[in-house]
């Protein structure tokens, strides 16, 4: 069986992620799962794993969830993150520029330049696209996008001077914080996102209502774990909550709404 958690896989976080994945096991295993990996798969490209008619459990971004992904992949729960802008089973993303960049708002950056890690992101590009459309012209508010591949690089991309503004996930941003803060400190909170259900556990969408049973038990056994609690302090995990698929409606609305007002790409 297959079983990845990608979304926070920090090099920093590591042993912490192996950690709570063998409270996923174990919890997964006292619900009736037999054969359990006790490893996660790494190494291997997580839209490989996503799409494994072997995959038993991993975790994704609501935009891959609602769109590329709705056909091969379907939730069970969504983590209650302890981190800023998040909780509740949802989150929110910051919209960070340089700490000695003056600008008061989100409309003082037309004309200017956003990192964002890849299309298919909610954290990263749909939320801002969301933000961004009202105040857009003609299609057009930001001078370039830079596509950077992940919330780290983008990151740094504003840190360092080659864009002026990026949308990071908010549980990214405060893990990142957390582990190098250094990362963190030449950029400032200008805003956040509107709201959405947090980045779910999911399996696959042919797995049968015993299994789906099973893996939301396990779920719950993990999370009530005392042996897992060292590793979800250090991942900001303060609980899961049962999700479906069209809990994240949500996020094809943000990009319903932007296309409707003229605004269908980042840009």
């Amino acid at each position: 069986m297959q079983t990845s958690l990608p979304m926070y896989d920090l090099p920093e976080l590591r042993a912490a992620t192996d950690d709570w994945w063998a409270t996923l096991a174990r919890g997964l295993t006292k619900a009736g799962l037999s054969e359990v990996p006790g490893r996660l798969t790494r190494n291997t490209d997580r839209e490989l794993v996503w799409r494994s008619p072997d995959l038993i459990l991993t975790q994704t971004c609501g935009y891959p969830l609602t769109h590329e992904f709705a056909d091969v992949l379907t939730a069970l729960a969504a983590p209650d993150y302890r981190a800023p802008g998040c909780g509740g089973g949802r989150y929110r993303s910051a919209f960070v520029v340089r700490a000695e960049d003056p600008s008061p708002g989100l409309e003082t950056f037309r004309g200017r330049r956003v990192a964002a890690n890849s299309t298919d992101s909610q954290s990263g590009c749909n939320c801002l696209r969301a933000a961004v459309a009202p105040l857009a012209d003609a299609g057009r508010f930001f001078s370039e996008v830079i596509w950077t591949g992940g919330h780290r690089q983008s990151l740094a991309a504003v840190a360092e001077g080659q864009a002026d503004i990026a949308a990071l996930d908010g549980v990214t941003f405060a893990l990142i914080g957390q582990v190098a803060p250094a990362e963190v400190a030449p950029v400032r909170v200008l805003d956040w996102s509107a709201e959405a259900p947090a980045l779910p556990y999911v399996t696959r969408a042919s797995a049968d209502r015993t299994l789906v049973r099973r893996l939301q038990d396990g779920l719950v056994h993990a999370v009530a774990d005392p042996e897992g609690a060292a590793a979800r302090i250090e991942l900001r995990i303060g609980g899961l909550k049962p999700v479906v698929d069209a809990d994240y409606r949500p996020i094809i609305t943000m990009r319903e709404t932007a296309e409707r007002a003229g605004y269908p790409t980042l840009a």
